[in-house]
């Protein structure tokens, strides 16, 4: 594919990653970003991520308004105004785009605030990161072999989700598709469940007095596992609000897994401990042996 003008709305890991991608495989002419702090642009500009940046609290659609593509990657509690904003100046031919993690509540802001662009626009969440933030941790093969995950609605014109899917297969990502009701059910269990239970863990024992020691004595499972709680607190905060339903249900499912398992340790059932991590580390294995799974390993150990 090849296009114009990319308008990054967001120039953090997610956006900046993105530009780098399509720079690298000779995509794009221009990029503009658009964010809210001015040193966090100017990093952009100095790696290349960018030609060009323009501050939030500035007046920035007329340097979007034009744009091939629009991708908005910032914290779910700011879509509202932003995609409010777009509606008043949007090319009749522009597309926009989103990578947020829930999609619901994105396409209920789009359907109150797009109005007659709304067909011109496609949601979607590409399934990669890690827990870095702003311009600098933009990497252009963040999304190689990563799955992006397309969430278009009735009125989505076809054009619009060509060129989306053509965008993100640029990137390197492979391509899937869910109804919005289905993606925050199915993302709240295998995505933000985990982010969230991390930071509960971390979060619990450094309010401990003696949790240095702790920490102090921590090994490669805890480091593995907790990871991810070092991410934006603000983007998780907002996940977790926007994807209440969803989460209170895995919440209540975990729960109701963690009381049983905590019987089979009081109890000494070893045969209701040998059936949970032998079901565990069999599905766990074949995960990891799907194109998801390889291309989360291999993110890791980057």
């Amino acid at each position: 594919m090849r296009i114009d003008k990319l308008a990054v709305i967001g120039v953090g890991l997610i956006g900046a990653s993105c530009a780098l991608a399509l720079r690298a495989a000779g995509g794009v002419s221009r990029v503009v970003g658009v964010g809210r702090s001015q040193g966090n642009l100017d990093r952009a500009l100095a790696r290349g991520v960018i030609d060009r940046g323009v501050l939030l609290a500035d007046d920035w659609t007329p340097e979007v308004a034009d744009a091939d593509l629009v991708l908005i990657a910032i914290p779910a509690a700011q879509y509202r105004p932003v995609l409010s904003a777009l509606g008043n100046v949007l090319h009749e031919r522009s597309v926009v785009t989103d990578a947020g993690s829930t999609k619901q509540d994105v396409v209920l802001a789009a359907r109150e605030t797009l109005r007659s662009r709304l067909p011109q626009f496609v949601p979607g969440h590409p399934i990669a990161g890690n827990e870095h933030s702003g311009a600098d941790a933009g990497d252009p093969s963040l999304y190689v072999g990563r799955q992006v995950i397309l969430t278009p609605l009735p009125e989505t014109s076809p054009d619009a989700y060509a060129l989306v899917a053509d965008f993100w297969t640029a990137c390197g990502a492979r391509i899937a598709r869910l109804d919005p009701a289905r993606h925050d059910q199915v993302l709240a269990a295998v995505s933000h469940m985990p982010h969230l239970l991390a930071s509960a863990l971390v979060s619990e024992l450094a309010s401990r007095k003696d949790g240095a020691e702790y920490f102090g004595n921590a090994g490669s499972g805890f480091r593995d596992f907790t990871r991810i709680a070092g991410s934006s607190p603000e983007m998780w905060r907002d996940i977790a609000l926007a994807n209440r339903d969803a989460l209170l249900v895995e919440l209540a499912a975990y729960r109701t897994a963690l009381d049983a398992l905590a019987l089979s340790i009081e109890h000494g059932d070893c045969a209701a401990l040998d059936t949970m991590l032998s079901r565990a580390s069999t599905a766990r294995r074949q995960w990891g042996e799907t194109a998801g799974g390889i291309a989360a390993s291999a993110s890791a150990a980057k």
